[in-house]
């Protein structure tokens, strides 16, 4: 994956952000326990003066028998009082490592690398700040579940069926979609007419999961596209193909809505093929019913969304002229 500039940045200045409240906080402690137990803060501070002391003789370069057993008996020295130091912190109510520096990431120590290497926490913000770079492009407002309000929903039977009940177990199998929502979980595809709340439950999803720290793509199926072929042509910079394929959760909102080309048709299959292959999950909305699905896409791409993705039917009536009519905004 190409990451932006931009979020090499953001990156960065998160992680000094977390290096700089490890550093508060130890100090904090550090304080506290200058006033509370002064005894143990002079045995922290006499083991950082004996690390010391290591350092300046393994530094010396120098070898011989003198040297080495000065080098054992300073290590033995800072051994015993750190194992007294830390029996004294338990029986005073406090960790055994209170004293100690703690990093979000204790690889890098927050730093970003290890061993020369970019280190996994690193790599996790510049997918996400990328990722979210390519949302901040997106049109559709992020909604909780608590927004959703199922009297918008007629309780009339039609065609057999009561769309506020109907709406109401969609609306529960988005929640425990989210709520249990794991990298492996199942692609979900959305069926119906505009208006029907199948953008508005999808970006419930997508708020639950940002929220609990899962890397989520979302947009318009047409504004993403567009992105990818302006990529593709050099007509911008970015990587917003791979950013779709390896986040966590794609959501590929209005299918059919795209200006259909032999290009977005191969990016959409590609799209759907791979993270179907690599168990990643997507959830699709579309206005089109399955016939015209058939219609519209070649039967690799139906064959894929037919068989891989769990339908859910929206019905009811279109949920912003509800509120029109009932004047509210």
């Amino acid at each position: 994956m190409r990451y932006t500039e931009n979020a090499f940045d953001l990156a960065e200045l998160e992680l000094r952000a977390r290096q700089d409240k490890a550093e508060e906080e130890h100090q904090r402690r550090l304080m506290e326990i200058s006033e509370k137990a002064p005894e143990i803060y002079r045995m922290y501070s006499e083991s950082i003066r004996l690390n010391y002391a290591l350092l300046g003789n393994i530094g010396k370069g120098r070898s011989g028998a003198d040297i080495s057993k000065k080098i054992a008996e300073i290590k033995d020295k800072n051994i015993t009082l750190r194992r007294t130091m830390h029996e004294m912190l338990k029986a005073c109510g406090y960790p055994e490592d209170y004293l100690q520096m703690h990093y979000q990431c204790e690889v890098c120590r927050d730093s970003g690398y290890h061993d020369g290497v970019r280190c996994e926490c690193m790599k996790k913000l510049l997918k996400k700040y990328t990722t979210e770079e390519i949302n901040s492009h997106c049109s559709i407002e992020l909604h909780d579940f608590a927004d959703f309000r199922p009297e918008y929903y007629s309780d009339i039977p039609v065609n057999g069926e009561i769309p506020r009940e109907k709406m109401l177990s969609i609306y529960e199998n988005c929640k425990n979609y989210a709520l249990h929502f794991e990298a492996d979980t199942s692609s979900m595809i959305f069926y119906g007419k505009t208006g029907l709340g199948k953008t508005f439950l999808s970006s419930c999803i997508a708020k639950e999961l940002i929220d609990q720290g899962w890397n989520v793509v979302y947009g318009s199926l047409l504004k993403l596209m567009r992105q990818v072929e302006d990529e593709r042509f050099n007509r911008t910079t970015g990587d917003t193909m791979s950013i779709m394929l390896e986040s966590d959760l794609l959501i590929l909102d209005d299918l059919g809505s795209e200006f259909q080309t032999q290009f977005t048709d191969s990016v959409l299959y590609e799209l759907i093929n791979e993270r179907i292959n690599e168990r990643r999950p997507i959830i699709i909305s579309t206005n089109l019913s399955i016939k015209e699905l058939n219609k519209k896409y070649n039967d690799r791409i139906v064959s894929r969304i037919t068989g891989c993705f769990r339908p859910s039917f929206f019905v009811g009536n279109d949920v912003r002229l509800v509120k029109l009519r009932n004047g509210i905004k």
